[in-house]
């Protein structure tokens, strides 16, 4: 029995599937945790979600904010933008299914000593306090009134964290950070507006994960989101966002001992565009 992690799909359903026969993926007996944005920029969104979804038995995921976008979009409260992929999810015969079925998928997971979700972790929340957070959002998200959330889902602010935020401020402020989040900065604010790599960074942003006094850094995370970082296997953070869509490879990590596998992939898109 082996657990692999695999970055973000984002439509990309053959390399997934190349993928799984290269690392010899069997459903009765191995485990999938996939780190999200199934969907949205590649040409097969509606092929990785059914697949995702018939396979949920062995399969386990956390929500990215393509996946969000998607569903918010479904709702009537996002605007498609030019480079989406996401009709033939929203026309398909099961659009329905799928999308229930999504939206109530976790912000994160902790299993095994490993804690994934798809962005990062804000320095001051524990393991334990985020996986708290991300239950407040996926309750809302599961519930009666979830419609209500994505009406008011897309903005920055706020850009701090402290106790005291309430209602809509508090769950985008939770869902920005595990889903968009790259940096923080000096003053120890989300910052969203640099999505570049590390090398090109203004001086006064440090990637969340390098934030000094990061009180979740005592266990390892596995993200993606970041495809720019490149692969990163740290001891505390396993960033796997290789960046298959830009024509990188897409990357799977065995939990049990970390062994890593990567298949090159075709460029779905031109590196340079936002990602």
């Amino acid at each position: 029995m082996a657990t692999y992690a695999i970055g973000d799909l984002q439509g990309c359903f053959a390399p997934f599937m190349a993928l799984l026969r290269q690392i010899e993926f069997n459903p009765g007996r191995d485990t999938l945790w996939l780190t999200g944005d199934l969907v949205n920029r590649g040409p097969e969104s509606l092929a990785v979600l059914r697949w995702v979804y018939e396979h949920q038995d062995c399969t386990q995921m956390v929500l990215g904010n393509h996946d969000l976008h998607l569903l918010a979009v479904a709702e009537g409260y996002g605007k498609i933008h030019s480079d989406d992929t996401i009709n033939d999810v929203l026309d398909a015969a099961d659009s329905k299914l799928l999308l229930d079925w999504l939206r109530c998928q976790p912000l994160m997971i902790y299993e095994q000593g490993y804690a994934m979700v798809h962005a990062g972790l804000l320095p001051e929340w524990s393991i334990n306090k985020a996986l708290r957070l991300a239950e407040e959002v996926e309750d809302e998200l599961s519930g009666k009134d979830y419609r209500k959330l994505f009406a008011k889902l897309y903005g920055n602010k706020p850009s701090r964290w402290h106790g005291e935020l309430k209602g809509m401020d508090r769950w985008r402020l939770i869902i920005n950070a595990m889903t968009r989040m790259r940096f923080i900065n000096s003053d120890g604010e989300l910052d969203l507006s640099y999505k570049g790599e590390l090398d090109g960074a203004p001086a006064q942003l440090r990637p969340w994960f390098a934030v000094d006094g990061r009180r979740s850094m005592d266990t390892p995370i596995v993200c993606g989101h970041w495809s720019a970082l490149g692969l990163m296997l740290n001891e505390d953070v396993l960033a796997i966002d290789s960046g298959c869509l830009w024509g990188g490879s897409l990357t799977a990590v065995r939990l049990e001992d970390r062994a890593c596998f990567s298949l090159p992939c075709p460029p779905y898109r031109e590196i340079g565009k936002a990602r």
